[in-house]
């Protein structure tokens, strides 16, 4: 299936109307199912399939690591893909936690979640990484990320999750029509790789919600940078968690929020 169509248009302009051409982002829904039982059903762009399901994963609670997974497959429908897993071990309890039906719209990362305690689980803490970065790197991340979108480019239509790691710069990027899916493909792309998400910072192109702090929880990422502002909730959790979180980071400035001494800011604090 392709991530991109070129499909017809009517421009209307104050000059009159003329014929376009646009590129416009495939959606598509993806089945997650564990032992023969579907999980979710989350709308996704059509690529990194198999990135996006392990993060998933690993991300709800459903597997602690890979090596939980016995196998794998994705199986392409006429009206969707499948992403199966089986798994090693009685994996149950985690299930049961974790039971979804996702069905709902990409921009809702909790639609009929079946209760309201799991909606704001308790998180792990992740710890205290080696990892610092300077005010240069946060300042220029979501500048960055910009240059490792090619579906962004074609469509204007998609978000992106990336991974920073301090000295090197941005290594990788996944992108999906919805927040959540590009965060879970970045996840699952790192754990695929053998990459420690702890060593890090996750950047995102937008704001920073529950879930979006949940799933870096999860993955054991101690830092985000958003191109937007989180959720007051979603900083609560941060804080919890032990994430620090860079928020409005875009034309060379960011507002520094939770865990700020993991970020070298270079100067004095200005009142």
């Amino acid at each position: 299936m392709k991530p991109v169509h070129s499909l017809p248009g009517l421009a209307v302009t104050r000059e009159g109307t003329r014929a376009v051409i646009r590129a416009l982002p495939e959606e598509v829904p993806v089945a997650v199912s564990f032992d023969g039982t579907t999980l979710a059903v989350m709308m996704c762009s059509p690529a990194d399939i198999a990135d996006f399901a392990h993060g998933f994963a690993l991300s709800e609670g459903v597997i602690d690591r890979l090596g939980q997974i016995e196998s794998f497959e994705v199986v392409e429908h006429p009206n969707g893909i499948e992403a199966r897993f089986w798994l090693a071990g009685d994996r149950s309890e985690a299930l049961k936690a974790r039971r979804r039906q996702m069905t709902g719209p990409v921009g809702c990362g909790l639609c009929g979640i079946d209760s309201l305690d799991e909606a704001l689980r308790p998180l792990p803490h992740v710890g205290q990484p080696a990892i610092a970065l300077t005010r240069a790197e946060i300042a220029a991340a979501t500048e960055t990320l910009r240059g490792h979108q090619p579906l962004h480019d074609q469509t204007r239509a998609v978000h992106a999750a990336g991974f920073l790691r301090p000295g090197e710069g941005l290594v990788l990027a996944r992108e999906d029509v919805g927040r959540h899916n590009a965060l879970d493909k970045l996840i699952g792309a790192l754990a695929r790789g053998g990459s420690d998400a702890s060593a890090g910072a996750i950047v995102l192109t937008s704001r920073v919600s529950v879930e979006m702090v949940q799933k870096a929880a999860m993955a054991r990422s101690a830092v985000i940078i958003a191109a937007s502002a989180p959720t007051a909730h979603a900083l609560r959790l941060a804080e919890e968690a032990g994430i620090t979180l860079a928020a409005f980071a875009r034309a060379g400035g960011f507002d520094l929020y939770s865990h700020p001494d993991r970020i070298d800011t270079g100067d004095a604090h200005v009142a």
